[in-house]
């Protein structure tokens, strides 16, 4: 069976290199090229691809639409297998791409797509439901996954994450309030939650909101 392919980079030479290497595998069939994010996704309505092969940075953002488009993919086109491919090893995009699951996926290095055969045996494991992620990234990887679950944000729920950055902004318990709705009782329930979960509630108020911004911000500047 032909794997049908749709590929997409926003340079139309490194499109065109792709095209090369894949439409020279027997098993394999380029059905449309494309330049950005948008382009894709209408590709994949108007060709019905098996896999698509896609940059992790495109326009109209150039941060993770690769990443964005396969967790899309995985609710819209669940049986469409997604192939992506990044100029450095970035640990936090592997492990976004597999959030949802491995299987149907891959995250390869650009670096290692020169060798033919790399690529035609991540397409055809991929449209087979199969998973593969480039050794280069296995070990960061996990690095990324202890170093977050070490992290005492780690304990927070997605409130209190969200109350944080706001605190973080240098916004007051009546501005978070009235930003996100809630009371300002609300606020403050969260935000001694908060203080607790990060090891520093005995600290005076105003230390408290420093220590717990800093915090926040230096796990967000490593990630």
């Amino acid at each position: 069976m032909t794997v049908r392919v749709v590929v997409a980079d926003d340079s139309s030479i490194i499109r065109s290199a792709l095209e090369r290497v894949l439409d020279g595998s027997p098993s394999i069939e380029v059905v449309a090229l494309c330049g950005d994010r948008d382009g894709l996704l209408r590709a994949v309505e108007e060709a019905a691809p098996d896999v698509v092969v896609t940059d992790i940075r495109m326009p109209p953002s150039l941060t993770d639409e690769g990443v964005q488009v396969a967790s899309l993919l995985r609710r819209t086109h669940p049986h469409v297998g997604v192939v992506v491919l990044s100029q450095y090893a970035e640990p936090r995009y592997g492990l976004a791409l597999l959030e949802a699951g491995a299987n149907g996926r891959a995250y390869l290095l650009k670096e290692r797509v020169q060798s033919r055969g790399q690529l035609v045996a991540a397409v055809e494991a991929v449209a087979r439901g199969g998973s593969v992620v480039d050794p280069g990234l296995v070990e960061r990887m996990i690095a990324e996954r202890r170093r977050i679950e070490r992290s005492p944000l780690a304990e927070l729920t997605a409130r209190e994450t969200e109350i944080l950055a706001l605190v973080a902004r240098g916004r007051s318990n009546q501005a978070i309030a009235d930003e996100l709705a809630v009371t300002k009782r609300a606020v403050e329930k969260h935000i001694h939650a908060i203080f607790l979960k990060l090891g520093i509630a005995h600290e005076q108020d105003v230390s408290q909101r420093v220590k717990a911004a800093l915090i926040y911000l230096a796990e967000r500047d490593g990630s």
